[in-house]
């Protein structure tokens, strides 16, 4: 049985065929460029962005989807923007009937035909990209130059990197094969097999607030290209960018003669506790979230119909030995610090240092001055409120700023934290990070995570301290990412053993313009499913590997 596949699949074979050779090659290879440059997407491009993300706001969001029974709006802007969108808010009895309704004709399309209708949905979605990315920008609180790329550009590549993986997996095997074993003196046994890639059911996606588009796309497209119709529930406070993929979305998979409810919105009541509802049907056999280890270990634990793929928590360390470059260094870390204020799940905040301090191109640095450097870089940085808000951007919610009150009580603040202005939005809450300076006995502090503008410069006895405690903090409580300074290779390779020993990604000796919590689609995997932190990796073949089974049948051939 060979598939005939839809019309867009050579539309967008090209593109399948680099994203392929990508994720194989594993070099720098980018579908979607990240500056919003006129000179990139054209003169008007982010005026009629901004005008179409306008349209939505203190309005119906144009959705027509089964099951709605009122309206929703739950989102509060960081920047103090009046968003007022109003969602359908589904019956989650009539979701799941109208996504396991799609599934049959979705799944006998074959792979060819849903890489095909996928790639056309990222097509889409780069079209309207600054109509996103402004989404994002006001959902999120990123600056908006970060909320294009990352929630932009960056998110497409990672929903095509995931494309990539799911094709290659599902064309591991033939479709069919011709069998024949000799039988002695008679004939032949000759049998026509037929392989079927069968999805698993309907799968779940539970958006986060941070990061609404660049860590539900990877999920929601694996699924969506293995054969699964997709139930799509984004954070309350962070709707619009995923309501906003829902809709384009749908509007592709119904011009290519599927049915829309293949992707679905669900959108949650204040205190619904939608996302436990849903994740607990037995329709729903896989659930993607990004959020908490609370809640991301109550999936696991309950959601037992379902493959569960977690990004929770973790603390992200570095351990610093000694540089070539201390300036660039200081520099380095201070933008990690500073970036999106911390609220990043790859930020750094376990600052490792011998106490006795460490040498440097400048000469022997003590504790103190390593400390020092650092706070300045951050301080240089945010130092105009002009330029601060453009790294900075705003504080997501209120528990970062608990957060923030706590810690100024549990060290020496090397650098306190300071509300500034946003020049653009009066009612926008930003915050510039905060330093506090720990002894390695402070386990009890550094050993979890603090959510946001929160770093420990921690005092440790030696390198080899640091790299102890880094491999117990990350074995207990997990990291999406980890970093090492050194100039000794003795010292790189004993710090790259420990990663692998704690099942987290290291980069080393990082001075100028890549960032240990940046990571680039079809070459950095982002989390390992290693350590507690996560339970899968963006983006390999595991990861969408089980979100479909192979179902053979096999005739004799005469």
């Amino acid at each position: 049985m060979t598939e005939t596949p839809h019309p867009l699949y050579a539309k967008h074979a090209d593109t399948l065929a680099k994203a392929l050779t990508a994720i194989t090659e594993r070099g720098y290879w980018s579908a979607y460029p990240e500056s919003p440059s006129p000179r990139v997407y054209g003169e008007t491009a982010a005026a009629e962005g901004e005008a179409a993300f306008r349209s939505y706001l203190d309005a119906d969001f144009p959705l027509d989807q089964p099951g709605t029974r009122d309206r929703v709006a739950t989102e509060a802007s960081p920047f103090g923007l009046p968003l007022g969108v109003r969602y359908p808010h589904a019956d989650p009895d009539e979701l799941m009937a109208a996504a396991t309704a799609a599934l049959p004709a979705w799944r006998d399309a074959g792979p060819q035909t849903r890489l095909g209708v996928c790639l056309e949905i990222l097509a889409r979605l780069h079209a309207n990209v600054f109509e996103l990315a402004n989404a994002v920008h006001a959902t999120s609180g990123q600056a908006f130059v970060m909320a294009f790329q990352a929630g932009g550009a960056h998110a497409l590549d990672r929903a095509l990197e995931a494309l990539a993986y799911a094709y290659a997996e599902m064309t591991r095997h033939p479709g069919t094969a011709e069998w024949e074993k000799p039988a002695g003196k008679g004939d032949p046994l000759r049998m026509t097999k037929t392989f079927h890639v069968v999805p698993r059911g309907v799968a779940l996606v539970v958006g986060c607030n941070t990061f609404p588009t660049w860590n539900s796309y990877p999920g929601l497209f694996a699924s969506l290209a293995t054969g699964n119709p997709v139930v799509v529930k984004p954070h309350p406070r962070a709707v619009l960018p995923l309501a906003i993929t829902v809709r384009y979305a749908r509007e592709v998979l119904a011009e290519a003669g599927f049915d829309p409810n293949l992707v679905l919105l669900a959108a949650e009541a204040p205190d619904e506790g939608l996302a436990s509802t849903l994740a607990l049907r037995s329709e729903v056999r896989i659930v993607d979230f990004t959020g908490s280890t609370e809640y991301g270990d109550w999936l696991e634990a309950n959601a037992r119909q379902a493959v569960v793929y977690t990004e929770k928590a973790g603390v992200n360390a570095i351990v610093v030995d000694s540089t070539d470059d201390f300036a660039g260094m200081c520099r380095n870390i201070g933008f990690s610090l500073t970036l999106y204020s911390g609220q990043m799940c790859t930020t750094p905040q376990n600052i490792l240092v011998p106490a006795d301090g460490i040498s440097t191109d400048q000469g022997h640095k003590s504790f103190d001055e390593v400390a020092a450097g650092i706070a300045g870089s951050v301080a240089k940085l945010t130092g105009d409120p002009a330029r601060a808000v453009e790294f900075t951007g705003a504080i997501v919610n209120e528990g970062v700023l608990a957060r923030l009150d706590e810690v100024a009580g549990l060290g020496e603040v090397v650098l306190a934290s300071r509300a500034i202005e946003h020049p653009t939005y009066e009612q926008a809450v930003v915050r510039t990070p905060t330093i506090v300076k720990l002894g390695a006995d402070a386990a009890q502090t550094y050993g979890r995570e603090w959510f946001g503008p929160i770093s420990f410069v921690i005092a440790t006895d030696s390198t080899d301290h640091s790299l102890r405690i880094f491999r117990d903090t990350v074995g207990e409580r997990g990291a999406l990412t980890a970093a090492v300074y050194a100039a000794d290779e003795k010292v790189l390779d004993a710090a790259e053993a420990a990663a692998v020993d704690a099942g987290v990604h290291l980069s080393c000796n990082l001075t100028g313009g890549v960032f240990v919590n940046q990571s680039a689609a079809f070459s950095d995997f982002h989390a390992s499913g290693a350590n507690p932190a996560a339970n899968a990796a963006l983006t390999d073949g595991a990861y969408v590997a089980s979100r479909f089974r192979i179902v053979q049948s096999r005739r004799h051939t005469a």
